[in-house]
């Protein structure tokens, strides 16, 4: 039960930070886009690639501290499950990536994806690393 309650709240606690993340993003909009040569701005998913890095490195510091501080496996689960579950977006990151290869921009397309799993990778390594 008390594996459950973790969830639930660090999976809100997660979920409400994405949506403040992609409202900061959505609100500071020369941010979130890139210019190309003589080309109008276009989004570039910046906050999708921002909550899966931090969910990566939240999973391997959940992975690693929550044994070296003596908490018990629920703490890990409603850390990694909740928070970075609550937080991450697969279905986001297809799109978006979708999107990009729709609008014949194969480049930034093979880009998000290398970028996210090179960061995801580091991040969840470090955070691995820090809970050591």
């Amino acid at each position: 039960m008390i594996t459950a309650a973790l969830v639930g709240v660090f999976g809100v606690a997660g979920a409400l930070l994405r949506f403040a993340i992609d409202s900061w993003f959505a609100h500071h909009s020369s941010i979130r886009s890139v210019r190309t040569a003589g080309h109008a701005a276009l989004h570039w998913p910046w906050a999708t690639l921002v909550v899966n890095v931090a969910g990566c490195f939240i999973i391997g510091l959940a992975h690693g501290l929550t044994a070296r501080l003596g908490l018990g496996a629920e703490w890990q689960v409603g850390l990694a499950t909740g928070l970075a579950g609550g937080l991450t977006t697969f279905s986001s990151w297809t799109t978006a990536t979708i999107r990009l290869l729709s609008e014949a921009r194969f480049g930034s397309a093979a880009l998000n994806v290398a970028v996210n799993l090179g960061f995801g990778f580091a991040a969840a390594a470090a955070g691995i690393a820090l809970a050591a």
